[in-house]
């Protein structure tokens, strides 16, 4: 998961309005246990005052959510663990997250925590959470508008998300739309050593990244008496930024000097989705379908002088990228009695990249020069199709069994600088089975057949002007495959809360690492690597020691893994990839007052970066913690008052370049450390 001190803005969910009434989930099958489904009614969130959806389900003991995008191109069977009136939501960045966003607390009648393995959804195991909307119509909505102030930056005051959502039993609508403007700033100093500590210069650098990101989303549905089910998504959505870095330099043999990096992205991007779902034949028959598109154009450049104008360069890079993709799916599913059901599902999915790019570099006061970077101007296609039949059944009262066999063929072509065709034909599929040991412990094991997806960005070329590196485009590389075990235990805990472990080994085929490309490298694949990992997510409830209306949540994930290094031979762990992360909150809401206060923090670390001349880690210290007061009735709204990075939170870096290569002596180190001060927020939710 993307961590970043920027996670202070989740002690206040996102807040939206209605999304629409679907016919209630299917039931669990014949035989399931009633202690495989846990109900909270909208009152067990009241100490919290939501306001959406999103604010219950962030609330439910020991869960947390998992959106059924995870990057992956297509839909493929459902990975997600939220269900809305039974349904998947046919979106990717419109997804399941963000309609809970939009649905008013005011329309939720229950939120259920079922086995996913009791569903007819192929694909889903482990918690799964449906929320429970009603049909009576009228119409209603919420806001959000939000300030922050920090050091070195502008304070900004056009946060804000507005909903509104209505219709009747039959035709449901829901609208949002929101600017999440995005600030960042840090400061500090950089040493650049020998490799045995010898200092070669010294650099004051000062950062700010500014983004400003706005959406329209909107949602319909439409569920008449014959029992047809159809919904239609939207979002159109623009995301620009702007990265300044300067830089007084101090060579310890050489004159003063400048370094400016600039960069900017002027981002447009739009989805639309849809479903239609109807009875044929002993069952129902689902068709999806999905367009995606984005426009990214990147424009970097770098200036370095002395102070006296002499040894003075400029160097530019822009890149433009189309991104698109188009996904059609079919889904058949019918139940067979005694527990059974079968589903048959096919999908089709077209992506695409298409990149042009420039580099050039002035010397001096002297025209710009074009500097050639093959495989940097390319376009990437690939036609994928899946077909696969899965099958469920109830083989005691307490336990479930799914199946799933099917296959992926993928074409991939590409074409500019670098041609190439390749077909895959790759078999996928799992087994996973459920057991509910008692009233308050499930277990879940599963082992899956995976196939990856490439990185189109894999495929081309570019540079890194702001780290003076760069990326060799490969357009030999391979889809990555590994056989995945895992278990979940889902403990409830009763008036104490709860808890969920999930733990799994992964061991990986053709995994995408870092290699040697040419004179330099890139993406590529190696032939074996595996990994391990350990997540627990619990919910504390204080209540019995003495701290009414007190919580503490937390969620901590640790991995590890292991890859032979092409280029040293030696074994490591995955370039670049998570050590750890942890964090955990205190609430409490004060009984029979509108007061609310607590406090969060959060740690990380990862692994080492490795490239062909260099390697390097970025951290965090000592980790970031904000405090929060809130009052849920401001003049009938909730204003909420947060201080962050009360534990003065650093961001280093720390690289070593080598003379030739990894297999050489170190040239270089770099050793940065940048503070960025303390960071106030203030925040009115409200509903219209």
């Amino acid at each position: 998961m993307a961590v970043s001190h920027t996670l202070l803005s989740s002690f206040a969910a996102l807040t939206a309005a209605g999304l629409t009434a679907f016919p209630a989930m299917a039931e669990p099958d014949a035989g399931t246990p009633a202690s495989a489904v846990s109900d909270y009614a909208p009152a067990d969130f009241a100490q919290y005052n939501p306001q959406t959806a999103l604010d219950m389900v962030n609330r439910i003991p020991g869960f947390s959510i998992q959106g059924d995008d995870d990057g992956s191109r297509g839909f493929g069977q459902a990975s997600g663990n939220i269900l809305i009136n039974g349904q998947r939501v046919s979106g990717k960045s419109n997804g399941a997250e963000a309609a809970l966003g939009r649905i008013s607390a005011t329309r939720v009648v229950r939120i259920e925590v079922v086995d996913g393995t009791t569903l007819d959804i192929p694909g889903l195991s482990g918690q799964v959470v449906n929320v429970t909307t009603d049909g009576e119509g009228g119409m209603s909505g919420t806001w959000r508008w939000k300030s922050r102030f920090r050091e070195n930056l502008t304070p900004y005051f056009h946060e804000g998300v507005v909903t509104l959502s209505g219709g009747d039993e039959r035709l449901n609508w829901s609208v949002e739309a929101s600017s999440l403007p995005e600030r960042g700033a840090h400061a500090g100093w950089e040493a650049i050593t020998t490799a045995d500590g010898m200092l070669l210069e010294r650099r004051k650098e000062d950062v700010t990244n500014i983004a400003d990101n706005a959406s329209v989303s909107g949602s319909l549905s439409w569920t008449p008496s014959s029992g047809v089910v159809a919904n239609l998504n939207g979002r159109v959505g623009i995301y620009q930024f702007d990265r300044k870095e300067i830089s007084k330099t101090f060579p310890v043999d050489g004159l003063e000097g400048r370094r400016l990096f600039l960069s900017g992205e002027d981002e447009w991007n739009a989805e639309f989705g849809g479903d239609y779902e109807f009875g044929f034949g002993p069952g129902r028959l689902k068709a999806i379908g999905l367009i995606r598109r984005e426009n990214s154009p990147v424009n970097d450049s770098v200036r370095i002088g002395a102070v006296d104008g002499s040894d003075f360069s400029e160097t530019r890079f822009s890149q433009t990228v189309d991104e698109g993709e188009y996904i059609g799916r079919g889904e058949y599913a019918w139940a067979t009695g005694e527990g059974r059901d079968w589903q048959v599902s096919v999908e089709n999915a077209f992506n695409f990249l298409e990149a042009e790019t420039g580099l050039s570099i002035a010397r001096d006061g002297q025209p710009f020069e074009i500097i050639p970077l093959p495989g940097a101007n390319s376009r990437v296609e690939e036609t994928r199709w899946e077909a696969a039949v899965t099958h469920g059944r109830a083989l005691t009262e307490a336990l479930r069994l799914q199946v799933s066999l099917g296959a992926e063929y993928s074409e991939l072509t590409q074409s500019g600088d670098n041609t190439n065709a390749r077909e895959f034909t790759r078999p996928k599929g799992f087994v996973s089975l459920s057991w509910q040991a008692n009233p308050k412990l499930k277990l879940t094991a599963r082992l899956d057949r995976e196939v990856g997806q490439l990185d189109f960005f894999d495929f081309i070329s570019s540079v890194n002007l702001n780290a003076d590196n760069g990326n060799s485009g490969n357009a030999e590389i391979v889809p990555q495959q590994a056989w995945k075990w895992s278990l979940q235990a889902e403990k409830d805990f009763g008036a104490w809360g709860a808890a969920t472990l999930n733990t799994y080994y992964s061991d990986i085929e053709d995994i995408v690492d870092r290699v040697p490309i040419g004179t330099g490298d890139g993406p590529g694949n190696l032939d074996t690597a595996w990994e391990v990992g350990v997540t627990l997510d619990t919910t504390l409830k204080l209540a019995r020691l003495g701290i009414p209306g007190g919580e503490l949540t937390s969620f901590a994930e640790v991995y590890d893994s292991e890859v032979t290094d092409p280029l040293t031979g030696e074994v490591r762990r995955i370039n670049d990839s998570q050590l750890y992360y942890v964090n955990m909150e205190f609430r409490q809401d004060v009984p029979e007052t509108d007061w609310a206060w607590g406090a969060f923090a959060e740690k990380f670390e990862r692994n080492p970066y490795y490239q062909l001349g260099e390697s390097g880690v970025e951290a965090s210290t000592p980790g970031y913690a904000y405090a929060f007061v809130e009052h849920k009735d401001v003049f009938g709204l909730t204003a909420t008052l947060a201080v962050g990075n009360l534990l003065n939170q650093k961001d280093n870096f720390r690289r070593e370049i080598y003379e030739t290569n990894r297999l050489g002596p170190v040239a270089s180190i770099e050793d940065r450390n940048r503070r960025f001060g303390p960071i106030a927020i203030f925040e009115l939710r409200g509903t219209l």
